[in-house]
């Protein structure tokens, strides 16, 4: 499973933006991970196959995942971004059940003023 990426950039503070990630092949569970200056990388949203979706804390009701499972995409729109959004934002893709993961490239997403 290959995933691609796309819509990273340099955002003011309160700004949105979209990243979108397509998948080669269906896959159970998709969502996008950060990563900070540093060894930590953070499930910020994830998207199971059994409808649920989960939020880390820090980006409720400011970030919104979706998927399109015809054509193998995961999105998140990200809004009110804050200057401690900054990171490299990953595509992952896999089964949170048999314990597959499948990474993307990253994308960097800053916000500054």
């Amino acid at each position: 499973v290959q995933l691609q990426a796309s819509g990273g950039g340099l955002v003011k503070p309160g700004g949105s933006l979209r990243l979108s990630c397509r998948s080669s092949a269906t896959v159970r569970d998709m969502g996008w991970y950060r990563q900070a200056p540093g060894p930590v990388r953070e499930a910020i949203a994830i998207t199971t196959g059994s409808g649920a979706i989960h939020y880390t804390d820090s980006v409720k009701g400011r970030f919104t995942i979706s998927r399109d499972d015809a054509k193998n995409m995961v999105y998140l729109q990200m809004s009110s971004l804050k200057p401690d959004d900054t990171a490299v934002y990953y595509c992952w893709a896999g089964n949170l059940i048999r314990g597959d993961n499948y990474w993307g490239q990253g994308t960097q997403v800053t916000v500054s003023s």
